[in-house]
Order: C-alpha cells, then structure tokens, then sequence
C-alpha cells in the first residue's frame, strides 16, 4: 500500500468516527485526518493500521483503537498552546495527535514505563516531525511529572484501580483529565473537570478495556 492508500484509508476512518458521534472535537477530528497511525504500528501490521481495532505493539502492550482514541482525545478538548501530560506513550500515537493541536506554541510530555517503547515513541514522533512538542519520560506514570506541572490537560491511555492522586494535584485549575478506571478486565472512561478553585468533578463515560497501569497508584505486575 503506498502513502495515496493510507490517505485514503485515513479519511474514510474519520469520516466513519464523526458519522458514528465518537469523533466530536473539530480539533481531534483534523489531528486525526493528520497524522499518518500506519507509522506507529509494526511494519507487518501497517495494512491494519485503518480498522477499527486496537493492535499489538509488543512488550505486551497496544495501540488503542481509533474509536478509543477519538472519544478520548474528543473528551480531552485539547486546544493549541496547552501543555498537556500523557500516561503511557506506547508507540506514540496518541501524543502525536496533541502535538498536532497544541502546536510549536504547546508541549507534550508523555510518560512511559517500557524503555524500548519510549524509545520507538521517539523514532516514530522524529518521523513526523513532532519530536521538538513532545517530551518522552521513562517513569512510574501514576506519579505523573511533577517538575513540569501544572498540566492544561492530562489523558492516562491505561487503566487504574483509581484515579492517582499525583494527577489530579498536577492538573491545572479549568483543566481536564481522561483516564480509564476500573479492574484489570473492564473499565469506565472517566472525565475529571477541574474549576478555577480546584474542586473536581467526575463524568463517567463509555465502558472500555485497557492494559493495566503499572506503578505505586496503579497496579503491581
């Protein structure tokens, strides 16, 4: 399949995602039409890199399914000029996506556990030409990033027993965390608002089910 194909294959994803409502955020939507997911999946998979399933990337771990992506990047609202923190870069799509958003103005920091996924991360975000938004962090994500707090956003693309205290800490006033929480088997996308005097609220949104997350506020291996 050449570089014509993959548009293609691409713009009738996108397309199916807002006809489906799952793809609501005019910002994730042209993001998505954007960046190329066949570069962040294994080159024996990249002819899957349009269905709408989540895939294997190796150590264990997956890259989420578009319609996962596109609800969680939707409910995100990330805008240009955010800096936001991601929790389990993976192969780095999904900080792609904001970096595509936020823009030169914005930053990305992305947590991962796995030394040689963050490293693929950087290969594949270098490809496209993100690697000066994004930071790629090799850390227990459930701490979050202290030093660079607070965050404009922060999206967990693994799922807690919990939302981890250091995260909510790091959000900023008027921000928005995503992140799904339940058992290791099936969880509930959760949406936490914070307002200008720091209380939360939580919106629980779609089932789903995720890698666990790993570290002191999240699973043990």
């Amino acid at each position: 399949m050449d570089m014509e194909d993959f548009e293609k294959q691409r713009k009738i994803l996108v397309e199916t995602l807002v006809a489906e409502g799952v793809l609501f955020d005019e910002y994730a939507r042209k993001a998505m039409l954007k960046v190329p997911r066949e570069l962040f999946v294994p080159g024996h998979q990249k002819h899957l890199a349009y269905i709408d399933e989540p895939l294997p990337i190796g150590y264990g771990q997956t890259i989420s399914a578009p319609s996962m992506v596109a609800i969680m990047t939707s409910h995100l609202k990330t805008r240009p000029g955010h800096k936001a923190l991601e929790i389990g870069t993976g192969s780095g799509y999904q900080s792609a996506l904001l970096a595509a958003i936020v823009g030169d103005e914005g930053h990305i920091y992305t947590i991962e556990r796995i030394p040689e996924l963050a490293e693929m991360a950087k290969e594949n975000l270098e490809k496209i030409g993100y690697s000066s938004r994004v930071t790629v962090i090799v850390s227990d994500g459930t701490l979050g990033c202290k030093e660079k707090a607070p965050y404009d956003r922060i999206i967990v693309t693994a799922a807690s027993p919990d939302i981890p205290k250091p995260l909510v800490e790091q959000l900023k006033p008027n921000g928005i965390l995503v992140i799904p929480v339940g058992d290791r088997y099936l969880q509930r996308l959760l949406i936490v608002e914070k307002d200008e005097k720091g209380r939360t609220r939580i919106r629980k949104d779609t089932w789903c089910a995720f890698v666990p997350l790993i570290g002191k506020y999240g699973w043990t291996l």
